[in-house]
């Protein structure tokens, strides 16, 4: 019987060895911009994106180890949001991971520089990777409309609107499916493209589970402490931020994430492979603290 908890660390630790090593060298001129994207690459995080990549690609009998250049890519696009999340004109929040966010410590102008560095050096990185051509086109298809204007940079723009007004519930959804959710369904679609298997088949799980994500996330903002999340929490209400707490409220909310999770499973079911692991992480990421 597999060991989820063993599992899950092994992929993050192979994650994390391809990351330590995936920017050039910092002996160049330009050192500072690459020491700033390593600080904010290499700082922790629970890599769920790439794992999800590797998890489906082994689902669908692919190599999940041929796979690693691509689901690190996709590890450099989210990183590089987090950093330009964190800048003062967007969420202006001094923390990430535990630590001081990148332009804290980097200045806001090589901070936004090494969000570009990471997204382009994801391409570079996925572009260079050893992979069928083809499959090659298909999968950065993906990456860059899931990371693009009808993707996360969309979800982004429609919460910046939602700091002046309150969003509606359709809106609240579209949101987040496009700012977190669209790189979570791109990370299970890599995965099933790589594999060689349909990526329609899961659809619907990537969809709920985006969704159970971002709630669990809006949760944690109200309920757990800066020291657990290792970054400030309640930002979402100081930003004025229409989040599933502000809509429903907190009971609401717990009841909507654990229905949520319950429904990702059922579609999971569905889907073609060996889908244990998959099925730990969505449970593991109902109960995640931060």
């Amino acid at each position: 019987m597999m060991d989820f908890d063993i599992e899950l660390a092994k992929k993050q630790e192979i994650i994390n060895n391809y990351l330590k090593n995936a920017l050039p060298s910092d002996e160049f001129p330009q050192k500072k911009v690459i020491e700033a994207a390593n600080y904010s690459l290499l700082a922790g995080g629970k890599r769920i994106r790439p794992v999800l990549a590797m998890a489906v690609c082994e689902a669908g009998g692919g190599d999940s180890k041929a796979i690693i250049p691509f689901a690190s890519a996709m590890e450099m696009v989210h990183t590089y949001s987090l950093i330009h999340d964190d800048l003062p004109v967007m969420d202006n929040d001094d923390y990430r991971r535990g630590r001081l966010t990148c332009h804290k410590v980097y200045g806001e102008n090589i901070a936004v520089l090494a969000g570009d560095a990471l997204l382009n050096y994801a391409f570079e990185t996925a572009l260079n990777a050893d992979c069928d051509a083809a499959k090659k086109v298909k999968i950065l298809k993906i990456v860059s409309h899931a990371s693009g204007v009808m993707g996360m940079i969309g979800g982004q723009v429609i919460d910046l609107e939602g700091e002046t007004r309150r969003l509606n519930e359709k809106e609240l959804s579209n949101m987040h499916r496009l700012k977190t959710g669209a790189l979570i369904r791109a990370s299970i679609s890599m995965g099933a493209v790589f594999a060689g298997i349909d990526e329609k088949a899961y659809d619907k799980f990537a969809d709920k589970l985006g969704l159970a994500f971002q709630i669990k996330d809006d949760i944690l903002d109200e309920t757990s402490t800066t020291e657990e999340l290792g970054k400030p929490v309640k930002s979402d209400e100081k930003n004025q931020k229409s989040t599933f707490i502000s809509l429903y409220g907190l009971d609401k909310a717990e009841k909507m994430l654990n229905d949520t999770t319950k429904e990702a499973l059922a579609e999971l079911k569905k889907a073609s492979g060996n889908t244990e692991f998959l099925q730990e992480l969505t449970l593991y990421l109902l109960r995640r603290t931060k």
